[in-house]
């Protein structure tokens, strides 16, 4: 713990030494000479030692003042230095995102180049990763996430809504026991994401069976997988039938290594929100609101799909 006087009471200091005028370091400070000299006095009082002699014309530094000062200088210096780096890292334009894995590797990555593209200006950085992001320790601009977009102190734009559907292999649906209907499921291996398992928002198979009125086939059976793109290799793979979401599944099932094996999913079922996250007292970053709108138009262009 630093004890130390309030800055604007050493940077009034350091300026008077510097000077040797309080009239100078008002100039400089951009304030009166008789508020230099309150702040002064309250250094004086605080550290309990005379750092000036007021001469009828000139001043003079104690001894306490001429041996702090060289160390005031250099210690204002350094923070000086260290806010420069704060405005290049922000002149510099790097923007840091922080997206789950599986929506960053299957939605986001592949659309950056456009981003890129309108914005050449910004350097960007994708943070993959599911852990809360703590905006005011790090350096995360925003953060992709799902669920009920209610953060307390924070900008939740609703960038797409989701929901999750049965996919599997082409294979699967001319198997021994081919995926024909709802109830050919229990012939089946389930894959199971592990995140959805755990958060009330997220649909996963229990509750997906309890809608399609499937009692008798075990929900909790079935490798379980950290992220839903892992979830998605498997399928791909022919090792069972996976519940995903359609932004995670959109480029596989287009390239037809993954099928509905239930016909067209409808929107209204097992629907949640992925959000675009950030501080509200940042909302006018120019980084910030150049990759909120460009990622909402993307998600505004895809969502008919």
């Amino acid at each position: 713990m630093r004890r130390l006087p309030p800055l604007n009471a050493l940077r009034a200091f350091e300026a008077a030494a510097r000077h040797m005028s309080f009239n100078k370091a008002a100039e400089e400070l951009n304030v009166t000479p008789a508020a230099i000299s309150q702040q002064i006095r309250a250094v004086e009082n605080i550290a309990g030692v005379k750092l000036f002699r007021r001469l009828t014309r000139s001043l003079l530094l104690t001894d306490a003042g001429q041996f702090a000062l060289p160390a005031m200088t250099e210690g204002l210096d350094r923070l000086a230095e260290g806010y420069r780096a704060m405005r290049r890292q922000e002149e510099a334009g790097v923007l840091t995102v922080s997206v789950a894995p599986s929506l960053g590797a299957k939605w986001l990555v592949p659309r950056l180049e456009r981003f890129r593209a309108r914005h050449p200006e910004f350097d960007i950085r994708i943070d993959a990763s599911d852990r809360l992001v703590d905006f005011h320790r790090g350096d995360v601009d925003l953060a992709i996430r799902s669920g009920a977009g209610e953060y307390e102190g924070l900008t939740a734009h609703c960038l797409m809504s989701e929901f999750a559907a049965p996919v599997c292999s082409p294979a699967l649906m001319q198997d021994a026991q081919p995926l024909r209907q709802p109830a050919d499921l229990r012939h089946h291996t389930l894959l199971h994401s592990q995140w959805r398992m755990q958060h009330a928002f997220a649909p996963n198979w229990r509750m997906w069976l309890k809608a399609a009125g499937l009692t008798d086939i075990d929900a909790e059976h079935g490798p379980r997988f950290s992220e839903d793109n892992l979830v998605v290799q498997a399928a791909i793979a022919g090792q069972g039938v996976a519940l995903v979401g359609k932004a995670v599944a959109a480029a596989d099932l287009r390239a037809g290594l993954l099928v509905h094996p239930f016909g067209p999913p409808t929107r209204e079922s097992h629907a949640y929100c992925y959000y675009v996250v950030y501080p509200e007292a940042d909302a006018d970053r120019p980084k910030v609101r150049a990759f909120t709108d460009w990622v909402l138009e993307e998600a505004k262009e895809t969502e008919p799909s």
